[in-house]
């Protein structure tokens, strides 16, 4: 018989989520598709809501995590500062230690 361990991990400031996978998964559609509305569309989740995440990894961030353009003509755009890929990349490293750390400790049940 073989057994999982089932997390999930989120970093909150003050009661406010700051990181967690969901935010995590629409900073790299941001990255990816130049917008928060291509990222939303690629992410099927609603402008709405990923305008109310993103606010959200704001209001919690020490410093902004995007830099936008407005719309119009040309179209707006969105993309990443530098602080919001280096966040980025300490909640995936975080997370892979985090489920390393969790295999680990499944051996202890395995092996009763």
């Amino acid at each position: 018989m073989s057994y999982k361990i089932k997390s999930r991990i989120w970093i909150e400031s003050e009661n406010n989520v700051l990181l967690g996978e969901g935010r995590v998964q629409l900073l790299k559609a941001i990255h990816t598709n130049g917008s928060l509305s291509k990222a939303a569309k690629s992410l099927n989740i609603s402008y709405k809501k990923a305008w109310q995440l993103l606010d959200s990894v704001n209001k919690s961030a020490k410093k902004p995590v995007t830099i936008n353009s407005v719309g119009g003509k040309g179209g707006g755009g969105a993309q990443l500062t530098a602080y919001g890929k280096a966040l980025v990349e300490a909640f995936d490293e975080i997370n892979k230690n985090c489920w390393r750390f969790l295999d680990e400790q499944l051996s202890r049940i395995e092996l009763l």
